[in-house]
């Protein structure tokens, strides 16, 4: 039987300075296939390519991954300054409105680093450019030496609201997360419920009340290591459950048409 498919989200980057292309980390294909047990499909997250609706058909859920551009301050009322660093415009052209259409039909969609931010900003939440220029904030960045290892290494706890979803999910209120993100959530978006939070009040569990599907999103990268790291798995397992169910009732309804 064929494996549900989930579209990964790829960014536009130069390879050599000149050479366009659209990339994703082998390490989301890798989690999708082996942890979520779906067929990973990278998808050019560009609107002269691909429309939302296009994606809705052929995908079944969606990884939302990180990347190095940030979502546009004018997707959230604000003006362009250098601290916003690089941006993907075509990127935000079509994850926002996809967000938007995968919480009202119930796509199932699992939002990672930027891909949380985009969540937030989808619904109508807003963004601060630096965490680390805020008082009392820790940087979140990413080490600028050393080893992927060193570079993913575990950095600081997150605690869950008590019973909430990621509490009840990964059967423990604190887990010890990476962290590689400038960015992070300044105003919540409609819906949008903040379940867990770093040690300096950062936002890096969220997930959409109400929602029908699977809207879960966290700002560290659960993708690494993800077979192996017992926060990553269970996050990865459920969403590979949810898009099977997504898919499984797809086809139910093909076949009673």
């Amino acid at each position: 039987m064929a494996r549900p498919v989930v579209g990964i989200i790829g960014n536009h980057q130069l390879i050599n300075d000149q050479y366009p292309a659209h990339s994703g980390g082998a390490m989301n294909s890798e989690a999708i296939a082996r942890v979520a047990g779906c067929l990973p499909l990278l998808i050019p997250a560009d609107p002269r390519f691909v429309s939302v609706n296009e994606l809705m058909e052929v995908c079944d859920g969606f990884l939302l991954t990180g990347g190095r551009p940030n979502v546009h301050p004018n997707e959230y009322g604000e003006e362009e300054t250098p601290a916003h660093g690089a941006f993907d415009r075509c990127r935000d052209a079509i994850t926002l409105p996809l967000v938007r259409a995968c919480v009202e039909r119930g796509q199932p969609f699992f939002g990672i680093c930027r891909g949380f931010q985009e969540v937030n900003v989808a619904l109508g939440g807003t963004l601060y450019p630096e965490i680390r220029d805020l008082p009392g904030r820790m940087n979140h960045r990413m080490p600028p030496d050393g080893t992927l290892e060193e570079k993913f290494a575990l950095r600081h706890p997150v605690t869950f609201a008590t019973g909430g979803v990621f509490h009840r999910l990964l059967g423990t209120q604190e887990v010890m997360t990476n962290t590689l993100h400038g960015q992070g959530i300044k105003a919540a978006g409609k819906g949008i419920v903040i379940d867990g939070v770093a040690p300096d009040g950062t936002p890096e569990a969220i997930f959409v009340e109400g929602a029908p599907g699977f809207t879960l999103s966290v700002q560290w990268h659960p993708e690494w290591d993800a077979a192996n790291d017992p926060v990553s798995r269970p996050l990865f397992c459920a969403f590979g459950d949810a898009v099977r169910n997504w898919a499984d009732g797809r086809q139910g309804l093909k076949r009673s048409a």
